[in-house]
Parts: structure tokens; C-alpha cells; sequence
């Protein structure tokens, strides 16, 4: 079968298309017949040899993908040939992919195989960061940073579905069109204006409850000026680099909070993890979020998709098809 491998860390040129041995199926796990992988700012770390998975050179990239269940291993008793699924694994810039069972997503007819490969990653971070690493509830107000973005754009939804105010930051005024089609009342556009002192002036100087943030090091350290008081900030991401070190005599002023996701804690937990997909699911059929895929690439052009990726230029979910 044909697969993204690379052989040693880097930039997007070290990706090729290269023959591999297909996988085989192991007890407990899927085997998926790829039609779709999503693309995520987290696979470029990877590739880079930055993530908090390390490559086994050499490796091939994907923590998602959607496609048909081509085989099930021994034990699987809840997922069956033929079934469309979405699923969180690896190695999924391959026309073939393994998944662990408990990580495997039964998608409607509804849901096409390049939205449900924006499905495991970008609506469940964003459903868990709202409903499980906070409680967002009508009233508030939450900034999402990268609100353009696969994950922003999903966020910016399901808080307005909870009933906060959302208020979206974004890196051009074509990406504010977009934000604000999505839902978000109020966008900024942080390349020309101080999202902190904006975010401040559209609260009347009270500040916004919850801030998601991907970014890190450009965006963290303003975050927590213009926070309310008992609010939260959750990092998930670090697409601009690492923040500085926190000192945390910075959270007495206005009792605010700081906290870390990554989906991986979430789907260890299934019950947890059940929880997002129901009710994910259930937001798409009402209408409540839409899926939005910036631009699909063939698998032959994933070093293309990266470098796309990392230009900024991109809204919505990159996928890759097989």
C-alpha cells in the first residue's frame, strides 16, 4: 500500500510517498481502509521531532482519519466490516490504518469521509475543552484564539450552541469574514490591533471568562490581562512556540485559572470521551456546527499540505486523500 513516510526529522520536504507493507489487525484494534486523513498542526511537530510522541524512524504521520472497517481483531465485538468510521490512531497518511477499538467512531451517511476526518481531533478538542475542561454556560464570554482554524472554527459553534457570547481572534480580515459566518459576534484581527486591550474595550473592561488558546508563546502572556474575574485560561497547543514560565502570584489578582488539555487524557476516560461524540454528533444533525474543509490534498502532496499548514494561510480543516 502507499503511505507518508519519512526518514528522518525536518521540514515538510522530508515527507514521500513510499510502498509499505499493509498493517494487520491485532486484538482490540480496527483495521481502516483510509478515505480521508485530517491534517494537524500537531503532525508537523511530529515530523519535526517536537511532539510528545517521538517518531520511530522511520514513521509515518496521522492521528486521524475516517474511512470503511476493512477487518476487526479479536474481541472487537461492537464494529464490523463496512462500517463508516472516524477514528484517533497513527500512521494515518496511509491508504491503510490501525486504530485502537476504543477510538473508533460510527459516522452517519450523513457526514462525508473529509468531515468526519475533521471529526476525532478538531470537534472533540473543542466539545471537551468547552464542556469538560470548563463549564461554558449562557452568560459568558469566550475568546478562541485561531478562530479561522480547524479547532477555532468548531469552538466558536459549540460555545454559541452553549450560549456564551464568542469573541474570535484571527491573524487577517479575510479569516474575520469567516469567523464571523461561523458565529462569532466580535473578531479581532490581532495583526493590527491588541487583541488583550480589544478584548477588554468589547467587555466594557470586565474581561472574558474563558480564553482557548493553541498559540502560546504571542498570545499567553496578554491572555491573562484581559481575563475576568474567576476566569480560565486553557492552553491546548503551542503553534507560535512555548510561553514563558508562568508565575503563578500573576493568577491571585482577579483569581483566575490556568490549565492544559490534550484529547489523549479524554480517551482514556470512555465514558468521558462517549459523552463529547453523542453530544458532537447530535450539535451536527441539529445544524449547530458545521464542518468547514479548507482544502484536501492528495496523499503524494502531504509535504505541500504541511507547508500550507505552516504559512497560516489556511481556514478550516486540511485533510488528505488517499
Amino acid at each position: 500500500m502507499k503511505a507518508v513516510v519519512f526518514d528522518k526529522t525536518g521540514g515538510p520536504e522530508v515527507l514521500k510517498i513510499a510502498e509499505v507493507p499493509k498493517p494487520e489487525v491485532k486484538p482490540g484494534t480496527v483495521l481502516i481502509k483510509v478515505r480521508a486523513a485530517g491534517i494537524n498542526f500537531a503532525d508537523t511537530l511530529f515530523r519535526q521531532g517536537q511532539y510528545v510522541m517521538q517518531p520511530q524512524l522511520p514513521d509515518t504521520p496521522g492521528l486521524e482519519g475516517a474511512g470503511e472497517i476493512e477487518a476487526v481483531g479479536a474481541g472487537v465485538t461492537n464494529l464490523r466490516p463496512g462500517q463508516r468510521v472516524a477514528a484517533l490512531g497513527s500512521k494515518m497518511y496511509a491508504e491503510y490504518a490501525i486504530a485502537p477499538a476504543t477510538q473508533v467512531i460510527p459516522i452517519p451517511d450523513s457526514i462525508s469521509f473529509e468531515q468526519a476526518a475533521a471529526f476525532p481531533v478538531q470537534v472533540l478538542t473543542a466539545w471537551h475543552i468547552l464542556h469538560t475542561s470548563h463549564d461554558t454556560r449562557p452568560g459568558q464570554t469566550v475568546l478562541v484564539h485561531s478562530a479561522a482554524g480547524g479547532v477555532g472554527i468548531v469552538a466558536v459553534q459549540i460555545a454559541k450552541a452553549a450560549g456564551a457570547r464568542v469573541i474570535g481572534t484571527v491573524s487577517s480580515d479575510s479569516k474575520a469574514a469567516i469567523a464571523k459566518e461561523y458565529g462569532a459576534e466580535d473578531v479581532i484581527n490581532y495583526a493590527t490591533k491588541d487583541f488583550a486591550v480589544e478584548a477588554n474595550r468589547l467587555t466594557g473592561g470586565r474581561g472574558v471568562d474563558l480564553i482557548l488558546d493553541a498559540v502560546g508563546a504571542t498570545t499567553f502572556d496578554k491572555g491573562l490581562t484581559c481575563l475576568a474575574p474567576f476566569g480560565h485560561l486553557i492552553l491546548y497547543g503551542r503553534s507560535g512556540g512555548p510561553p514563558a514560565p508562568l508565575n503563578l502570584f500573576r493568577l491571585f489578582e482577579k483569581s483566575t485559572k490556568v490549565s492544559g488539555f490534550v484529547l489523549y487524557t479524554v480517551a482514556a476516560v470512555p465514558d468521558v470521551m462517549r459523552r463529547g461524540i453523542e453530544d458532537s454528533l447530535k450539535l451536527i444533525a441539529e445544524g449547530k456546527v458545521k464542518l468547514l474543509i479548507g482544502k484536501s490534498f492528495p496523499l503524494a502532496q502531504a509535504a505541500e499540505a504541511h507547508k500550507f499548514m505552516e504559512s497560516r494561510q489556511s481556514t478550516g480543516k486540511l485533510v488528505l486523500i488517499p
